[in-house]
């Protein structure tokens, strides 16, 4: 019973406040119900946000999954969601809905696991190049120098630099394993001075080739390979973040919210 109406009846609540009680019982029922989040409102604004425009919903039905309901969007793909729109499901992936959008909940693991990935790989078995001050954030780069992009993200080095963003290269040959790509790269790795020779085999420099032995080309773009790196460059934000292909450097102070 009700501790409110079990103390009206014992009397210790007089009856006339009975009627007022009672209205207010009712309003609260009413604001709660108000409140209760309906699952298509969810998705429809979670959907939106994620697609930074508005994104309607044809249906919603159960699916053979218990708890878990098709949801065809207008003019757009069949996808699932849980039952009460907390969670979606889309091209395999996670998310948590919200309001304002929705949060990759599987990129975040994959996040994780890159950033513990590239912490495992020590920094002198990479190419790096250090701004003159203290770093103020890094990113980390799967890279070929037979790569159009990769040349262009490289003449940017200089101002990824002045902005306090150092650059760590990994060697990630397009061509695989054998290939000239990866002789080239391994040269540049087996150079005594790497950062001078890798930034002249990205500008054409003819040289002498020089595959050393123990030279880590074949791990790293094994490892390229582990973190789903297809094609170079291969940007990685310090907090594990993938940005595939080239993005000119303030776009990635940007991403950095170093701008």
């Amino acid at each position: 019973m009700n501790p409110i109406l079990a103390s009206v009846r014992r009397g210790a609540i007089p009856r006339r406040f009975l009627a007022l009680i009672a209205a207010l019982l009712s309003a609260s029922a009413l604001s709660g119900a108000v409140l209760a989040e309906d699952p298509r409102d969810i998705l429809t604004a979670s959907l939106s946000g994620f697609a930074g425009q508005p994104v309607g919903i044809a249906s919603i039905k159960p699916s053979p999954a218990p708890g878990i309901s098709e949801v065809q969007i207008i003019n757009g793909p069949l996808i699932y969601a849980t039952d009460d729109g907390a969670y979606f499901f889309l091209n395999g992936d996670l998310h948590k809905t919200s309001m304002l959008g929705a949060t990759n909940l599987t990129e975040e693991r994959r996040a994780l696991a890159r950033t513990e990935q590239l912490a495992s790989i020590s920094l002198d078995d990479m190419v790096v190049f250090k701004p003159k001050g203290e770093a103020r954030d890094y990113i980390s780069v799967f890279t070929d120098v037979t790569c159009f992009y990769c040349q262009k993200l490289h003449r940017e080095v200089a101002q990824l630099n002045s902005m306090g963003i150092e650059v760590r290269y990994l060697a990630f040959p397009r061509g695989g394993i054998p290939s000239e790509g990866a002789t080239k790269l391994a040269t540049a790795w087996c150079a005594e001075d790497r950062q001078t020779t890798l930034t002249e085999l990205k500008a054409g420099v003819e040289m002498p080739l020089n595959e050393c032995a123990g030279n880590p080309v074949a791990a790293q773009y094994a490892l390229g390979q582990q973190m789903g790196v297809s094609g170079t460059p291969a940007i990685i934000t310090s907090a594990g973040q993938m940005i595939p292909g080239y993005r000119p450097a303030a776009d990635l102070a940007t991403v950095l919210d170093l701008d």
